[in-house]
């Protein structure tokens, strides 16, 4: 059954939608309904779409099949182009889903199977959620190397011409917490070879490839990222452009709006990325604190046991490193108030946020005595060195001059309004969760302008009437939002008196 594509201009995210007219000379789309979905194929290239069927002919005609912008892509073809469709047939490793619902352990063949499909997109939403939710359930250690391995085989695979790779992850959900952006320049600038690939927000107000991308361009090729690389010793880009474990940007669609985020599938996540990207070494931020994604001593030693596990059979060396989690880190918080932090800092300007230099420091220390050239303890000496003098703020214009230089100069939105305390007392604590959904509600990170610029911290005194933060936002709607959601609940909480000394402190 032949027909011609038709491109319709409808973004329909990760999923491939293919829509026939219901007058179809080709078939009777009724007849294709008990499949749900079609295989598109040319030339020995084939993607598997689900079907809509279409009763504006002037949108598809009979003779047609009309793509949406991702099937149209994948496809690589031009209007007009003609293709075979044929009923999808369903993908076998969806029997090995169904084993896993049923609480048995996957092969290492059954998980590489599912996980090509995935990428293949031959799995509906719905199937991926069923395969998540299986593995939420339970997954046994070996489950997860197999997953691991799977994820990092199924992309790209980047190699380097130097023994020493270096890498530093945050696991997230700690609103400002852009370290990776200082960090990466001052090891750049001592010598290693870091070659950093960062995701975008899928629910937070902006990832390090957000921020990066309102001082230079983030979607730079493989080779082009090698020649910054290589003329800089580092880079900071988009990962996904670079097709890194793509089953890993699929995987975290599903989870998202399920909330599932569990120990095995971070870890294999991570890790999966970390050996796509070819790292050697790597040094993992793990936050701690009461609105963290990890909230106690006993989870944070059991991930850092899986993590550890894991490293060890992919031969990488890993060191887990607890941090504070009870409060943003920065002041400034979606993509343009976080880069203006991170400038501040690298310029060494009085007023750049303390905390966070100082835990861009002890993170760099740590990455900068993977050098074996470096001894222990001798980490923070270097990093604080190459911050003061400068170096490292050349090396950023450099990294940025390489991938080439964002579009305007950063400046936060236009609307603002101060979210102020209600009573006098000092700030018990802040919660990150609702900060950072205050700050999309502003807008970001699609704004790059939007955000929450903080004021007070935990342990700072307020008095009634005084601004805790402020909202930025470029469009009314999402700023009038976000104020009204700040006026019901602010994020933060006001004692009489002191508040209990800090632990990270």
């Amino acid at each position: 059954m032949r027909l011609k594509i038709r491109r319709i201009p409808l973004d329909t995210l990760r999923e491939n939608v293919a829509v026939l007219a219901s007058n179809c000379s080709a078939l009777r789309p009724e007849a294709f309904q008990a499949f749900k979905r079609l295989e598109v194929q040319h030339d020995g290239r084939s993607i598997v779409a689900s079907m809509d069927i279409c009763r504006d002919l002037s949108m598809v005609g009979p003779d047609e099949i009309g793509l949406t912008e991702p099937a149209f892509r994948r496809m690589g073809l031009a209007e007009g182009d003609t293709v075979f469709i044929s009923p999808a047939r369903s993908p076998q490793s969806l029997d090995y889903v169904r084993t896993k619902i049923g609480g048995e352990t996957l092969s290492r063949h059954q998980i590489e199977a599912i996980i090509q499909d995935i990428v293949g997109y031959r799995y509906s939403d719905m199937e991926i959620a069923a395969f998540l939710v299986a593995c939420a359930g339970f997954l046994s250690t070996d489950e997860l190397l197999h997953l691991t391995f799977a994820m990092a085989a199924a992309g790209t695979t980047l190699e380097w011409n130097s023994p020493v790779i270096v890498d530093k992850h945050c696991i997230g959900g700690i609103p400002g917490n852009r370290t990776s952006m200082i960090v990466v320049p001052i090891v750049a600038a001592h010598g290693l070879t870091m070659p950093k690939t960062s995701s975008r927000a899928i629910t937070s107000p902006a990832g390090t490839a957000d921020t990066m991308e309102v001082l230079a361009r983030v979607d730079l090729t493989i080779e082009e990222m090698k020649e910054v690389v290589r003329e800089c010793n580092a880079c900071l880009v988009w990962g996904g452009h670079v097709n890194l474990s793509p089953a890993d940007d699929i995987l975290i669609g599903v989870e998202r709006p399920l909330n599932l985020d569990t120990r095995e599938q971070m870890v294999a996540s991570i890790m999966s990325k970390k050996k796509s990207a070819g790292s050697t070494h790597l040094v993992i931020d793990l936050p701690l604190g009461p609105t963290a994604k990890v909230r106690d001593a006993m989870e944070a030693m059991r991930l850092r046991k899986l993590f550890e596990f894991v490293a060890d059979r992919m031969n990488l060396h890993v060191e887990i490193i607890v941090t504070d989690g009870a409060q943003p880190v920065g002041r400034g918080v979606g993509p343009v108030l976080e880069a203006r932090d991170v400038m501040a800092v690298l310029a060494n300007d009085a007023s750049a946020p303390a905390d966070l230099r100082e835990k861009s420091l002890r993170l760099a220390a740590r990455v900068i005595e993977c050098d074996p050239a470096v001894r222990g303890g001798a980490g923070y000496e270097r990093a604080l060195q190459l911050l003061e003098s400068g170096a490292a703020m050349t090396s950023m214009q450099k990294i940025i001059g390489a991938q080439g230089h964002g579009p305007s100069a950063p400046a936060p939105g236009p609307l603002h309004a101060d979210i102020l305390a209600h009573a006098d007392g000092v700030v018990a604590s802040v919660d990150c969760l609702r900060i950072a959904q205050l700050a999309r509600l502003a807008g970001a990170p699609l704004d790059r302008s939007a955000g929450i610029d903080i004021f007070k911290r935990i342990g700072d005194r307020v008095e009634t009437g005084e601004p805790l933060y402020r909202i930025y936002s470029a469009g009314e709607s999402h700023f009038d939002f976000a104020v009204e959601e700040a006026g019901q609940s602010n994020g933060f909480a006001l004692a009489s008196s002191g508040v209990p000394a800090n632990e990270f402190a």
